[in-house]
């Protein structure tokens, strides 16, 4: 019986070779797959990161351009305010130019 187990035992040596062969090249798949995920992860981590700095950068940016916009519709409104004062200003003269003339021309 002993020798049968160990013939048992030569016959099955091969094929625990390969099986240990086997798991050994699997191992280094996995490390090698887990590696290359974790560049990947890396450089996924790497480009929303550059993303996210971009989109910071851009919130900043229209902040500016909005407190620049802001700021011409107020000089603007400031502006057209006073040009509106002046056009009243100056039909009002008109008006009475027009009068004037029309008063001495004996029109009243």
């Amino acid at each position: 019986m002993a020798d049968g187990a160990a013939n048992l035992q030569e016959t099955l040596k091969p094929f625990y070779q390969r099986a240990s062969d086997a798991e050994d090249r699997l191992a280094r798949l996995e490390a090698s797959l887990a590696s290359k995920n974790n560049s990947g992860n890396e450089q996924l981590a790497t480009r929303v990161q550059e993303l996210q700095s971009k989109l910071e950068d851009a919130k900043v940016e229209l902040a500016a351009e909005k407190e620049r916009a802001l700021k011409e519709v107020q000089q603007l409104t400031a502006e057209n305010a006073k040009l509106q004062y002046r056009i009243i200003h100056l039909v009002r003269a008109l008006k009475q130019a027009d009068c004037k003339i029309a008063s001495n021309q004996g029109c009243r």
